[in-house]
């Protein structure tokens, strides 16, 4: 659509309170003027391929990161990751699976499925900021992502 704002942190967390922080960090670190808040992995997806209630969104203006709770409801982080990175066109969006969980099972499943890091979400309310506000200025400030069609060769 023209004149729309590209979105660069894509952040999937249904947790109000998880995602309240983790905004408040992008926002401090001029990072969150352009974040999408989903709390469910079926509208992840519609949202990353352009369907359902966001058909009208341009395939060629992914994400520039997305940061992916495992724990959410309709469909779960892993399976929002396995969609993600089984399709060329979206492959290469750096995804972060932020989380609570602590099963090693987990962590090996995200890494088994393509998830470019594993952050155990810190308890501490400070520490769970800067967290997030590091994550977002590695990935989207000193990453150097891959160059468009990386993926279709």
């Amino acid at each position: 659509m023209p004149g729309e704002k590209p979105v660069q942190i894509l952040l999937v967390e249904d947790n109000a309170s998880d995602a309240e922080l983790a905004m408040h960090a992008l926002n401090k670190s001029k990072l969150g003027n352009s974040v999408v808040h989903l709390e469910d992995g079926a509208a992840a997806l519609d949202f990353l391929f352009c369907r359902g209630e966001y058909a009208n969104r341009r395939f060629d203006a992914p994400p520039t990161l997305v940061l992916l709770d495992l724990n959410l409801p309709k469909r779960d982080g892993l399976q929002v990751l396995r969609e993600l990175k089984g399709d060329l066109r979206t492959k290469s969006i750096p995804v972060i699976l932020l989380t609570s969980s602590k099963e090693e099972r987990d962590m090996v499943a995200g890494y088994h499925n393509g998830v470019n890091s594993y952050i155990q979400k810190p308890v501490n309310f400070n520490e769970f900021q800067e967290v997030v506000r590091q994550l977002g200025l590695y990935w989207l400030q000193v990453n150097s992502k891959p160059p468009a069609g990386a993926f279709s060769i």
